[in-house]
C-alpha cells in the first residue's frame, strides 16, 4: 500500500500507458482505477488488473490494498477527475466542448472528422460522455494531439458545470435544446438552463460560442455576446447551409460554394453536417477538405444507419431518442418516397412526469404521417394503443412479428430509447 500526493500521482501517470477503469482491457502498463459500483467495489479487481499487467492501482478501501502498488485514496471518481484537470493544464491547443438533446455524438464524428484535415485530433470515443468518460478521454489525450472535441452528455443540472470544471473548454458548441431528459432537468427549461452551463462557463473565460441560428432561446441569451459564432441555414448566418430535399441521405450546399452529399439518413442531419462545417471555416480548413472529411464519415452503433437485410431497408437510428429526435425522424420518414413504409418506435426513457403526454404526443404524431404500419415497442406505448397500430411490450415480440411478416422492399425505421434494444429486432 502507498499514499501519493496529487503531483506524485500525475507523475506515474505520465510514465504510464494510460489509465483505464476496466481490468480486462489492459494490455500492459495502465494504472487501474478502481471505481465503486453499485454491486462490488472496482477495488476488488486489482489482482486481476495486476495480473493483466497493470502499473498500479487507484483504491478507496485498504482492504484492496494488496500490495505497495496499491495507491490507496479517499474516492477513486474524484481522484480520477482531478488528474484528468491536472493533465488538461498542460494543453497549448484548442479544446472544444459540445453538447445538447439531439444529435451531439454524430456531430462530434463529424466534427473530429472535418478537423483531423488539419490537426491531430483527440475526441471522445462513441458516447463517453458523462463523469467518468469526460475525465478518461482527457486522460487519453497526448503529447502527439493538438486539437480536442470533448462531448458532454448531461440529465440534471449542474452536471456540466462540473464537467467544465476539468475540460476547461476554450469553444463551445450546443446542438441544440430538446425534450430529453426532462426527469432530471425538470422540464425544457431546466434542459435550457443545464446545457447553457457550457456556454456560461465558456463565455466567463472569454472563449467562443457556436450557436445554431434557429436555437432561439440559445440566441437570445448568447446571441450578443461578443464571441458568438452562429451558423445554420440564414443567408447571413457564419457558415450557411441550404438542404437539398429528394435524397434519403442528407445533402447541403455549404455557402453557395459546394455541395455535400452524407451517409446519413435523414434530413435533421443536416444540423449536424452544417455545425461540423461552420467549425471547419472557423479554424481555416477548405471546403474541399469539409466535403471530403464529411462525404467519407460512415455512421455506425445504430446512429442514422441505411443497411439492406433481407430485401428490405432498415433505417437503424436505435441508439437514443427522445420526444424531439423521434419526431424529427417520423416527419422526415414520412416524406421519403418508398412504396411500403414500416416504423417500428420505442419508448423514451427518462421523461419522468411527462411520460404520458410525450408518449400520446408521438401516437397522435405518427398517425398524421405517411407510413403504411406503425409498430410500438414498450409499455409506455402500449398505454396509448391506437388503430392501425401494432403494440409490443418488447423488442423480442416485434422481432417476431416483423420475422412472421416475411417483407420484401420495405423500408423500415427502428427509432427508440437505447433500453429498448431495438437493434435486436434485426438480429
Amino acid at each position: 500500500m502507498m499514499l501519493a500526493t496529487a503531483d506524485e500521482l500525475y507523475q506515474l501517470y505520465l510514465k504510464s500507458s494510460g489509465v483505464t477503469i476496466d481490468n480486462r482491457k489492459i494490455t500492459g502498463g495502465e494504472i487501474f482505477f478502481g471505481l465503486p459500483g453499485e454491486k462490488v467495489n472496482g477495488g476488488a479487481f486489482a489482482q486481476a488488473a495486476f495480473d493483466k499487467g497493470a502499473s498500479y492501482c487507484v483504491v478507496d478501501d485498504k482492504q484492496y490494498a494488496i500490495n505497495d502498488k496499491c495507491i490507496v485514496v479517499e474516492d477513486v471518481l474524484i481522484t480520477l477527475q482531478q488528474l484528468a484537470a491536472q493533465h488538461r493544464k498542460t494543453f497549448n491547443f484548442p479544446v472544444l466542448a459540445l453538447t445538447g438533446s439531439n444529435g451531439k455524438t454524430t456531430t462530434k464524428e463529424l466534427i473530429a472528422a472535418v478537423l483531423s484535415k488539419k490537426f491531430n485530433v483527440a475526441a471522445t470515443k462513441g458516447n463517453l460522455n458523462n463523469h467518468i468518460g469526460v475525465p478518461l478521454t482527457i486522460l487519453s489525450i497526448n503529447s502527439d494531439n493538438n486539437f480536442a472535441v470533448i462531448e458532454m452528455g448531461a440529465n440534471h443540472q449542474h452536471e456540466i458545470e462540473g464537467y467544465c470544471t476539468y475540460a476547461d473548454p476554450d469553444f463551445a458548441m450546443i446542438t441544440n435544446i430538446g425534450k430529453a431528459h426532462l426527469e432530471g432537468f425538470g422540464g425544457e427549461a431546466g434542459v435550457l438552463k443545464g446545457k447553457s452551463e457550457l456556454f456560461n462557463y465558456v463565455r466567463e473565460k472569454n472563449g467562443v460560442l457556436f450557436i445554431h441560428s434557429s436555437e432561439l432561446r440559445l440566441i437570445e441569451n448568447f446571441g450578443s455576446y461578443n464571441k458568438t459564432v452562429r451558423y445554420g441555414f440564414d443567408e447571413n448566418d457564419y457558415a450557411t447551409g441550404r438542404l437539398i430535399q429528394g435524397d434519403e441521405f442528407a445533402t447541403i450546399v455549404l455557402d453557395d460554394e459546394v455541395t455535400i452529399h452524407s451517409n446519413l439518413v435523414g434530413d435533421y442531419n443536416a444540423n449536424n453536417i452544417i455545425a461540423a462545417a461552420c467549425i471547419g471555416k472557423y479554424f481555416d480548413i477548405g471546403f474541399q477538405e469539409i466535403k471530403d472529411a464529411i462525404e467519407q464519415y460512415f455512421p455506425d452503433n445504430n446512429r442514422s444507419e441505411l443497411k439492406e437485410i433481407g430485401g428490405n431497408y432498415f433505417i437503424l437510428d436505435a441508439y437514443n431518442a427522445n420526444p424531439s429526435s423521434i419526431k424529427a425522424a417520423l416527419e422526415n420518414f414520412s416524406k421519403l418516397k418508398a412504396a411500403h413504409k414500416v416504423a417500428i418506435i420505442g419508448d423514451m426513457l427518462e421523461l419522468g412526469e411527462y411520460a404520458a403526454q410525450e408518449h400520446l404526443s408521438i401516437i397522435e404524431l405518427v398517425l398524421q404521417c405517411e407510413i403504411q404500419q406503425v409498430v410500438t415497442v414498450g409499455p409506455l406505448f402500449f398505454q396509448h394503443q391506437k388503430n392501425n397500430i401494432i403494440a409490443f411490450q418488447h423488442a423480442a415480440e416485434a422481432k417476431i412479428w416483423l420475422d412472421n411478416q416475411h417483407l420484401q422492399g420495405s423500408t423500415i425505421l427502428l427509432k427508440g430509447s437505447r433500453g429498448m434494444k431495438l437493434e435486436t429486432v434485426v438480429q
